[in-house]
């Protein structure tokens, strides 16, 4: 049986897509300021779309042991994004949004898994990637678009007062998964699609504000 830890395998098996999502050029003209507003309300529909999906997941395979070692409270993110979408455009803010393709295929593919490796494999990109960067985020929306806090509780993880322990708890848990070298095999190959979905998100995204793009 392969010795190397889990959350080692996720990491370097999965560093060029990961690479290739947060590089992709609706992240970095958001992130510099140089969208809008608007871009980073488009950007919380799909958010709140893909959540709703991958909490439902975990809800689906609760009964599993493994799955409902990872189903943390203070990870939950769904309350959170649909409060701020409320804030930010209004209680009725899904009639004046839509999504981007690449959300709903992405929303396709949670809804079609059935194992506990997949769930882990996406419950690890989505959540330990918006714990590690949530903070400068938070920190850049306010800054280049005045969005205020209370709009972006997406990012705060109240319940979690210091990230580097909980993360290090978190990558404990990957680690301490009773999963097969089968398994884990199937959590390292379905954590590189969850990148790949984020990037063919953050393309569609970027096709479709790029008439926000303001001079910076």
């Amino acid at each position: 049986m392969t010795t190397t830890p889990l959350s080692e395998l996720l990491r370097t098996a999965t560093r060029e897509q990961h690479e290739h999502a947060e590089t992709r050029t609706f992240v970095t003209d958001l992130m510099s300021g140089r969208l809008g507003r608007p871009a980073y309300i488009d950007l919380a529909v799909q958010h709140e779309a893909i959540y709703t999906a991958l909490e439902q997941l975990g809800e689906r395979l609760s009964n599993d042991p493994i799955t409902a070692a990872f189903l943390l409270p203070e990870l939950i993110r769904l309350p959170s994004i649909e409060a701020d979408l409320v804030a930010m455009v209004g209680a009725d803010w899904r009639e004046h949004t839509s999504l981007v393709p690449a959300t709903e295929v992405y929303v396709d593919r949670l809804a079609a898994i059935s194992t506990p490796a997949q769930y882990v494999a996406h419950a690890y990109t989505r959540y330990l990637g918006d714990l590690s960067g949530g903070q400068a985020i938070s920190a850049m929306l306010r800054r280049h678009y005045g969005i205020p806090p209370e709009e972006l509780t997406f990012y705060s993880f109240t319940a979690i007062p210091k990230v580097k322990p909980f993360k290090d708890s978190y990558r404990a848990l990957l680690d301490a998964a009773a999963f097969t070298d089968a398994q884990r095999a199937e959590a390292v190959a379905e954590a590189k699609i969850a990148f790949d979905l984020n990037a063919a998100l953050f393309v569609d995204l970027g096709a479709r504000n790029e008439s926000l793009e303001v001079a910076i």
